[in-house]
């Protein structure tokens, strides 16, 4: 189980990220200059309503959003990972994956938020990174 101080922990050892209040529904959430790694994610009202009319309900717990590289790679994190990650209708043609904090471990959070990171900063950052982790 992770909490929102292991992603604060995870994200903010990441080059270029700062932790943001959202101004939108007033979670945190960590961000590059190029657009949001990582975000508190609790229900709207329509949310809701449309998880109602789809006979689902929203998950107990933290949930957070990330960053996912396009339609297929959010398919696959929710085919792999349907007790970690879903979507709702809001996030249809979006590529962003939900993920519960409660039913996560850490070592499968932190790839998740370094490969959302990965997509929200310049290449050569990216590079330098992963080259100084041998996984270039």
């Amino acid at each position: 189980m992770a909490t929102l101080d292991d992603v604060r922990r995870i994200a903010l050892t990441l080059p270029e990220v700062a932790e943001v209040v959202d101004g939108h529904r007033g979670g945190v959430a960590w961000r590059t200059k190029k657009g949001l790694v990582v975000w508190e994610r609790p229900p709207s009202g329509r949310d809701l309503e449309q998880l109602d009319a789809l006979g689902r309900d929203w998950p107990d717990g933290v949930v957070v959003g990330v960053r996912v590289d396009g339609e297929q790679a959010k398919a696959a994190m929710l085919e792999t990972y349907p007790r970690e990650c879903f979507t709702i209708p809001h996030f249809d043609g979006y590529p962003a994956v939900l993920i519960r904090l409660q039913a996560i471990d850490l070592d499968l959070l932190s790839e998740a938020i370094t490969d959302s990171w990965l997509l929200r900063v310049s290449l050569r950052t990216a590079k330098q990174w992963l080259s100084d982790r041998g996984l270039d």
